[in-house]
């Protein structure tokens, strides 16, 4: 059960933006770029690791589809899942979920989930390599799998899962002008989380949380030294 009272994140005031930081060069974010990035990673060290428990259950490994669309702007391509879920409903979140016992390892979930999730065909799908784990408050343990998608591929939402799939640039998330940062107080003592809304026409999409952390990382990853 969850020892926070459920709260709107959309109502709590961002304490301030990332601004000063430098966001990531175009020329970075381009798949021959991302290939070399990760074919030979920096030393670098992801500014998320752990989120503050606020769901007293054991921890349970997933993995999610971070996946980069290979657009002369490139995107990333999240969902926004549906309401009635028993976990993060309506929230922002990448193609993903919990690891089944026949899932040969991360990459496998990641794939296995994204296809039953937005009709994603691995044959879409090249996987450059995955960040370290993020450990959710709702207790999952994420393996984050990066990997570039051709842009022609189709989509077919599985609807009790997923209500909306869409796509941001990559490098409006690689901006940390865009990142927010917030501060609630709660019963366990403040929760802290930074959030990067987009305008998707006329819906925004409130990127927040988990999700937002490992974007977050994944400009940490990327960001020239």
């Amino acid at each position: 059960m969850s020892k926070i009272p459920p709260f709107d994140p959309r109502q709590v005031p961002f304490e301030l933006a990332d601004g000063h930081l430098p966001p990531v060069p175009a020329a970075h974010l381009h798949p021959e770029a991302l290939d070399r990035r990760f074919s030979a990673p920096p030393a670098w060290e992801p500014e998320i690791r752990v989120e503050p428990r606020f769901i007293d259950r054991a921890p349970s490994a997933a993995s999610v589809l971070v996946g980069l669309v290979t657009h002369a702007r490139p995107t990333v391509l999240l969902t926004q899942r549906t309401v009635g879920l028993s976990s993060h409903a309506g929230q922002v979140a990448f193609p993903g979920g919990k690891s089944d016992a026949e899932d040969q390892d991360a990459v496998a979930t990641a794939l296995r989930e994204a296809q039953e999730e937005v009709g994603l065909h691995p044959r879409h799908v090249r996987v450059l390599g995955s960040l370290p784990h993020y450990t959710t408050g709702s207790g999952f343990v994420v393996t984050p799998v990066v990997a570039l998608l051709e842009p022609d591929f189709s989509i077919a939402a599985n609807a009790a899962e997923v209500d909306a799939v869409f796509e941001v640039p990559l490098d409006y998330l690689m901006n940390p002008a865009h990142h927010r940062r917030h501060t609630l107080q709660t019963p366990l003592g403040p929760r802290h989380w930074i959030s990067m809304p987009y305008q998707d026409g006329p819906h925004e999409r409130y990127i927040w949380g988990a999700t937002a952390g490992m974007l977050r990382n994944l400009y940490r990853f990327l960001l020239p030294a």
